[in-house]
């Protein structure tokens, strides 16, 4: 900024007065003056503004111009989960991080809603002197709404307003309208609250990950947040263009650790747009929990099948009616054959019927309920339940298709049950919705990097939202509600990140990182590899390094800890301009040693169409910390991937002392075939003589040509 300037506010104000100066003789004359929006002072230096193309031609020109990009939309990506991830009172993560006391979570969301229990500060201290935010003031949302666990709370939206002006705001207001952002805060932080469930589904005490975290709405780094939980996803753009990644750059160079949600582009490869390198991107799996409804027949044979219907309803000794017919109940046509007070056999593996078709018409028609015929995993995903009934599998089906065809056949079925453990699946799947890497806007860096609880995740909620329905015209409200995606699986990552931010202050957001990923499991609770749903085996393009294990991530052993040089010289190992590198990195840093073997706890190589046959070699270099109590020894153990050869040097790493660090290279060799787009391996530093184990994912990857 020149010195003749007393703020970057009016620097900029300056330069765009001289925008509009030079177009006087443009089609622009008559046009008002360029609109400064807001001004970006911390996460990194810059302006929002409306102006035409000929201003902008002119704004080109300016002295300290770097980048200029269009605005773009972004998208919107419980009392069970923090068990599944084994947090509990006695031991672990929660009562060494104090769970999460004083550590500051930004939530950049739709919003929320205050009132909801869990932003209740029941049992809360006193806010930390170092929290510099506000609680602004708007439409149906007062200040005095914050308190001492909802400790700021800001609004921006006049660039919609500039970009839209005849299109009205519905809330002008940091309140949420729609509930996703409510949801969102109360996984991370929310506070206690008992006696929750969804309509007799899931029933207990809801908590965040980190329930006495603070949380901050909507503003971050210059507030004094710790952590930024993002659930949006931007465009398919390139780094030096996507504010998500400018913005969260300049938040790690403050310290800050930044968790993105992965999106629910899956399950097809190259489906994560955000694969943003200095953030923590996090993929979506199931829990160890089924909402079941027990369907009971006549001869006292019981099975368990699938139901979020959202009621008690009495279905007693109802006969059950199967006729091939009109089993694919796709029509008030078919369904008016079905006798009435009957439960209906419904086959939706036949004509490729839809579940959401079948519950549209099953409450036209005069049976009583329904069993549901389905292999179809994104049913046990969904809330929505509008018509007694349950799903159950086509192999299960053939019992009850054959006591159909006996005799005046009956059967019960009893509604709001929960069933936790290994049974009736094991957890966790990765879900088919979580997208899935290599990443589009940067495939150096394995993403995603982790998973987390993201499947029908009971949380707060906009209390006066519609949820499920009971038909098709009653329309049902709940404070908390069921909701899936890779947006409820980023807040866990951010509530274990504020534990283990609370628990070991001292450390970077790239140790953190590091702790997480390094401990994670690749394995489900029944101890088989985690798999997608279809049954297959998921890669670490789906998983990352596995599923987030809290407790183990206290104590990891060894760290890969990067410094924010050390991503300033992966930026400039990119080949952007200089300006599009400076657009990310602000002009504080210079590119005197780029690299793109950043010090992280993944392995990713990359080929192209034109490597095709070729044998080819990636070396990587990286540093470990050792954050255990003392000196320890480890030794490597490494899980290589068909096709290829690797090799690790020293195979043995000692420490004398925590905190000393210690390096290792390797090498991996390979042919790039076609046939193997995707091969999966990993790097394993196993304790001798202790308790650590320290793994890493490796990805032998066909890059982005192979998917255009």
């Amino acid at each position: 900024m020149p010195k003749a300037f007393s703020s970057h506010h009016y620097w900029y104000s300056s330069i765009l007065k001289s925008a509009k100066s030079v177009t006087q003789t443009s089609p622009d004359i008559d046009k008002p003056e360029p609109k400064l929006i807001y001004t970006y002072d911390n996460a990194f230096h810059g302006f929002s503004v409306v102006l035409s193309k000929n201003e902008l031609e002119a704004l080109k020109k300016s002295p300290g111009f770097l980048s200029a990009y269009a605005d773009s939309v972004v998208t919107l990506d419980t009392t069970h989960s923090y068990k599944f991830l084994s947090l509990n009172t006695a031991s672990g993560l929660w009562p060494a991080s104090d769970y999460g006391k004083d550590v500051i979570i930004g939530v950049i969301d739709s919003g929320i809603w205050p009132e909801s229990p869990s932003f209740k500060d029941d049992g809360m201290t006193e806010i930390p002197s170092r929290w510099k935010g506000i609680c602004q003031a708007g439409q149906e949302f007062n200040s005095s709404l914050c308190n001492k666990k909802l400790i700021g709370a800001q609004y921006f939206n006049q660039g919609f307003r500039a970009a839209f002006p005849d299109d009205p705001i519905v809330m002008n207001s940091a309140r949420d309208e729609g509930g996703h952002g409510t949801h969102v805060a109360s996984i991370a932080a929310g506070n206690y609250v008992d006696g929750v469930s969804f309509f007799g589904y899931a029933p207990g005490t809801a908590r965040g990950v980190a329930p006495r975290a603070r949380l901050a709405v909507y503003k971050a780094v210059a507030d004094g947040v710790d952590i930024l939980s993002i659930s949006l996803g931007a465009e398919e753009i390139n780094l030096y263009e996507n504010p998500l990644s400018i913005a969260s750059f300049g938040a790690r160079q403050k310290g800050v650790l930044v968790c993105f949600s992965a999106g629910n582009r899956g399950p097809s490869f190259r489906t994560i747009r955000t694969s943003i390198p200095w953030a923590i991107i996090v993929a979506s799996g199931t829990v160890d929990r089924w909402f079941a409804g027990t369907l009971t027949l006549g001869n006292g044979k019981t099975i368990t099948g699938w139901t979020t219907f959202p009621a008690r309803a009495t279905i007693r000794n109802l006969p059950i009616v199967y006729n091939e017919t009109i089993s694919p109940c796709n029509s008030p046509e078919l369904l008016a054959q079905a006798p009435d007070q009957s439960i209906i056999i419904c086959n939706l593996t036949m004509e490729n019927t839809y579940f959401d078709f079948t519950m549209y018409y099953l409450p036209q028609s005069n049976v009583r309920a329904a069993i549901i015929i389905s292999e179809d995993f994104s049913i046990q995903r969904s809330f929505s339940f509008p018509f007694p009934g349950v799903v159950i599998s086509p192999t299960e089906a053939r019992s009850v298709r054959l006591r159909s065809n006996n005799d005046a056949p009956i059967a019960t079925i009893d509604f709001q049950q929960t069933i936790l453990g290994t049974g009736p699946r094991a957890a966790p799947v990765l879900a088919d919705f979580s997208s899935r890497g290599p990443g589009v806007s940067y495939e150096g860096i394995l993403k995603p990097d982790i998973m987390a609880p993201g499947v029908l995740i009971l949380a707060a909620y906009h209390p006066y939202t519609p949820r499920p329905t009971i038909g098709n015209n009653i329309f049902l409200s709940t404070d908390y509600t069921l909701l899936s995606g890779t947006s409820m699986a980023c807040p866990h990552i951010s509530g274990i990140a504020a534990l283990l931010k609370a628990a070991h202050p001292d450390w970077s957001p790239a140790a953190i990182q590091s702790a997480m990923m390094t401990t994670a499991n690749p394995l489900d609770n029944a101890g088989q590899p985690i798999r997608e749903d279809g049954n297959f085996v998921a890669t670490p393009l789906g998983i990352g390094s596995g599923q987030v294990d809290p407790n183990r991530a206290l104590d990891p052993g060894l760290v890969y800890d990067a410094s924010v040089q050390d991503l300033v010289n992966l930026v400039c190992s990119m080949n952007f301009t200089r300006n599009q590198t400076q657009t990310i990195l602000r002009s504080s840093y210079n590119c005197s040693n780029p690299s793109a073997d950043l010090n992280y706890p993944s392995f990713v190589t990359v080929f192209f169409r034109a490597d095709q046959g070729r044998t080819l070699t990636r070396r990587f270099q990286r540093t470990v910390t050792n954050v255990g109590d003392g000196a320890a020894t480890y030794r490597v153990k490494l899980e290589v991937p068909v096709n290829t050869t690797m090799r690790i040097r020293p195979e043995t790493l000692v420490f004398r002392k925590k905190y000393e660090k210690q390096s290792y290279s390797l090498m991996i060799r390979y042919k790039a075939d076609i046939e193997i787009q995707h091969r999966p391996g990993s790097v394993t530093w196993i304790e001798q003589n202790g308790n650590h184990t320290v793994r890493s994912p490796i990805m032998v990857s066909a890059g982005a040509d192979f998917f255009g």
